[in-house]
C-alpha cells in the first residue's frame, strides 16, 4: 500500500512515521523547513522516541519527504489529511487553511483513491468533500494523539473509529489500521466526524464537573481527591472517568471541539445549555492558580514568584495554548517578578521576554516568595525539596493538581495549596 501523509506537524509525522513501519510512505507538506527537518530525522516537535522512528523509516526506505504534491500523489492508494487545524484565541477551528492544502493536492491524485480524513474538522466536512470531488472515495477516522505519549497511542489504539460512505474501501481500510488495533469501529461518517466532537466534550465535561465540585469543596471541608474516588468506584461512572480535580484542560484540543458543537447547535437553530456553559466554566477556573497566589499574597505587585513548567504538557516542547503561559502573562501584568524553569523550553515567546527564565530549578526558586506549579516534569519531584525550601523567601506552593504533595509533607512552614481542599 502507498500512503502519502498530508501535514507534517504533531499528528502527521507521528502518522507517517508509524505508519512506514508497514506500508511505503510519502510525507507531503509545502514548508519547506519542516520537510527538510523530517528528512534528516526531526521531528517539529519534542516526542518521544519519535526522531528514531523517523530515522529508522528514512533508512528503510520506505519513508520519505517532499513539497511536491504530484510526486507524493501520484502512486498513492490512501491521501490521509492529517493537517493541524489551527484555533483563534476563541478557540475556533479555521478549516479553510487546512481544506486549502487538501485541493492542492487532490488534483494529483489517481482517480478512486481513497481520503482518509483524521485533521480535526467539523462534522459535515465529508460530505462537502464529496460534493465537491466526485472522483475520490471519502472517509473519516478521528485522530486520538496525546502529546508525550503518542507514538503508543497511535500504536496500540485500543480501537479505531472509522466513517466510510460504502463498502468499497472497507477492506483497504482494514488493511491500513489492522496492524494498530484489535479493534476497527465502523459507522457512517458523519457519525465517526461526531464522535470526535462529541468525545472530546465529554472529557472536557468531565474535568470542568470535578473542578466545579472541588471549588465547593474548598468551602466545606471536603476534599475533592476523596469525592473523586468515591464517585470513581460507582459502577455506572468507573475508574477511568476524567474526574481529577485540578487544574483547567488546556491546549485549543478540547475547546475546539466544545465550540464546533455549539457553533454547529447555533447554525442548526437547536437550543443547547450544558455545551456551551463548559468552556465558561473552564475559562472561569483557568484563573484559579492566579487567585490563589492573589489572595495570599495580599497583591502580587513586586511579588517575586516562580513558575515551575512552561509547555502544554510533559514530554513536549511546545507552548501553545499552554495555561502556564497565560498564568505567567497575567503574573507579569499584576506586577509581579516572575522567575520559570522547564528542562524542555530554552527561549521563551514574545510575552514572556520580562520572565527571567532560569537554567534549573534551584536558580528559579531561589529568594521567591510563592511557587506555582504547572507542567509536572518528574524532573521537579526528584528534586530534594527540604534543601530547596531554605531557599525561598515565602513558602507558600500553589499546586493544582498536588503533583508535589508527597515531596512537600512534613517540610516546616509549607503552605500546598491544591484545588479542592480547604
Amino acid at each position: 500500500m502507498n500512503i502519502c501523509v498530508l501535514g507534517l506537524w504533531h499528528l502527521g509525522s507521528v502518522t507517517a512515521a508509524c505508519s512506514a513501519r508497514w506500508f511505503n510512505v510519502v510525507g507531503l507538506d509545502f514548508e519547506p523547513g519542516t520537510i527538510g527537518n523530517l528528512g534528516a530525522g526531526r521531528a517539529p516537535l519534542l516526542e518521544p522516541g519519535l526522531n528514531d522512528l523517523l530515522a529508522a523509516g528514512l533508512a528503510s526506505g520506505k519513508l520519505s519527504f517532499t513539497t511536491d504534491p504530484q510526486a507524493a500523489c501520484s502512486q498513492a492508494d490512501v491521501l490521509w489529511l492529517t493537517c493541524d487545524t489551527p484555533v483563534n484565541e476563541s478557540d475556533e477551528s479555521d478549516v479553510g487553511s487546512v481544506t486549502a492544502k487538501l485541493r492542492l493536492a487532490l488534483p494529483h491524485l489517481p482517480a478512486g483513491a481513497l481520503v482518509l480524513i483524521s485533521a480535526q474538522l467539523p462534522v459535515g466536512t465529508c460530505a462537502a468533500l464529496e460534493a465537491e470531488f466526485t472522483g475520490f472515495h471519502f472517509a473519516c477516522s478521528p485522530e486520538n494523539l496525546r502529546l508525550g505519549k503518542a507514538l503508543d497511542s497511535f500504536e496500540k489504539a485500543e480501537r479505531i473509529v472509522v466513517g466510510l460512505r460504502s463498502d468499497a474501501k472497507r477492506a483497504l481500510l482494514e488493511q491500513l489500521f489492522s496492524p494498530f488495533t484489535p479493534q476497527i469501529v465502523f459507522m457512517r461518517t458523519e457519525s465517526a466526524e461526531m464522535v470526535k466532537h462529541a468525545l472530546n466534550s465529554f472529557l472536557a465535561l468531565s474535568i470542568t464537573f470535578i473542578n466545579e465540585v472541588a471549588r465547593l469543596c474548598e468551602h466545606t471541608g471536603a476534599d475533592a481527591k476523596e469525592v473523586a474516588i468515591g464517585l470513581k468506584t460507582e459502577a455506572r461512572i468507573g475508574s477511568k472517568a476524567y474526574l481529577g480535580p485540578g487544574g483547567p484542560f488546556a491546549g485549543g484540543t478540547l475547546a475546539r471541539d466544545v465550540v464546533t458543537l455549539t457553533q454547529l447547535a447555533r447554525v442548526k437553530g437547536e437550543t443547547i445549555s450544558v455545551i456551551p456553559a463548559i468552556k465558561q466554566s473552564n475559562d472561569l477556573h483557568r484563573g484559579w492558580v492566579f487567585r490563589r497566589l492573589e489572595a495570599r499574597l495580599g497583591g502580587l505587585r513586586g511579588r517575586k514568584i516562580a513558575v515551575l513548567g512552561l509547555t502544554y504538557t510533559t514530554n513536549t516542547d511546545t507552548l501553545r495554548r499552554s495555561a502556564a503561559v497565560e498564568l505567567c502573562v497575567k503574573l507579569l501584568q499584576a506586577g509581579a517578578q516572575v522567575t520559570a524553569f522547564d528542562p524542555a523550553v530554552r527561549t521563551l515567546p514574545p510575552e514572556l521576554q520580562a520572565v527571567s527564565l532560569c537554567p534549573d530549578l534551584a536558580a528559579a526558586v531561589q529568594g521567591v516568595e510563592a511557587v506555582a506549579v504547572c507542567t509536572e516534569w518528574p524532573q521537579f519531584r526528584q528534586a530534594d525539596w527540604p534543601a530547596l525550601a531554605a531557599t525561598l523567601r515565602g513558602r507558600v506552593f500553589v499546586d493544582a493538581n498536588r503533583f508535589l504533595e508527597r515531596e512537600l509533607k512534613g517540610i516546616s512552614g509549607v503552605e500546598h495549596l491544591s484545588v479542592g481542599r480547604a
